[in-house]
């Protein structure tokens, strides 16, 4: 199945495909073990941070090899990519999608740089899926201490979005709704739905993607989903999941030195996290 079936699948059964970020083999392990489990599809990303450390052309022979093995719909996504240098190389070592981030661009720049993207990126393989971003998502992928104040000009305006789309030809479009990368201390801040709403009206076509997913309440994770949202990114779940099992396995056993053994916890600790995503996105037998 070509990768943009696989989105076209989820946005016609109105579900989400998680795209789960790594930067190690046993957090791809990790992910590809609980899809499989669910027989769910799948999305790898890694970030030019994460990509720098497990390596662009690695992390896409990894996948590659899980793909021939288990069978599954994987999309290896590029994410974040912040210039067309970084982009270029994804697209030449042979990633299923490119997320082209101008978002910290003024709107009309931020079209200027996607579009080279995307042209660049049909042109070696139209098959690849292109994601682009629009509004300020603020944060990062980690724990917040402090609350993030979130501002009415940091999210996504529907004739932005509209004309954005059109002028780009882009295939998928990163929101900000409310949305923030990380975890803040206490309860997350609700999504605001109708503003989403408003945006899946002027670009029915194009698939929109929510970015910070990290516990999002639950119930906003659905309404999101049956408004249009088809891919919800998770990251900083993910690596408290391995940190705290690492970190609990090496207090347990201190003289424990085998890698396999002391890496094992926090792979299934890992896998407990994708699966728990996996069924509230609703991408669980969808293969």
């Amino acid at each position: 199945m070509k990768p943009i079936e696989i989105l076209k699948k989820a946005q016609e059964g109105k579900y989400a495909i998680g795209q789960f970020n790594i930067s190690t083999d046993e957090q791809i392990r990790a992910v590809i073990e609980a899809a499989k489990d669910l027989k769910s599809p799948v999305i790898i990303g890694t970030s030019e941070s994460e990509r720098e450390f497990i390596g662009t052309k690695q992390a896409v022979a990894l996948v590659e090899t899980w793909k021939k093995e288990t069978g599954l719909p994987i999309i290896l996504n590029a994410d974040h990519c912040k210039g067309f240098e970084s982009a270029k190389e994804a697209v030449n070592a042979g990633y299923d999608m490119i997320q082209f981030d101008g978002s910290g661009l003024s709107f009309e720049d931020n079209i200027k740089d996607t579009k080279q993207v995307v042209e660049y990126t049909r042109s070696k393989n139209p098959e690849i899926i292109i994601e682009a971003e629009l509004g300020y998502l603020r944060g990062s992928s980690e724990i917040h201490k402090e609350k993030i104040e979130i501002k009415e000009e940091d999210l996504t305006r529907p004739d932005e979005a509209r004309e954005f789309v059109e002028k780009t030809r882009i295939d998928s479009l990163a929101i900000v709704i409310g949305n923030t990368h990380g975890i803040e201390i206490g309860e997350e801040p609700p999504l605001f739905l109708d503003r989403l709403k408003e945006i899946q009206r002027v670009v029915p076509n194009t698939f929109l993607v929510l970015h910070g997913g990290s516990k999002t309440p639950e119930k906003d994770i659905k309404g999101a989903i049956e408004l249009g949202i088809v891919k919800i990114n998770i990251n900083t779940e993910l690596r408290i999941a391995y940190s705290d099992a690492l970190e609990k396995e090496i207090k347990a056993h201190p003289d424990e030195i085998k890698p396999y053994k002391i890496l094992a916890p926090a792979v299934e600790e890992m896998k407990k996290v994708v699966a728990e995503k996996i069924k509230l996105f609703g991408s669980q037998g969808k293969i």
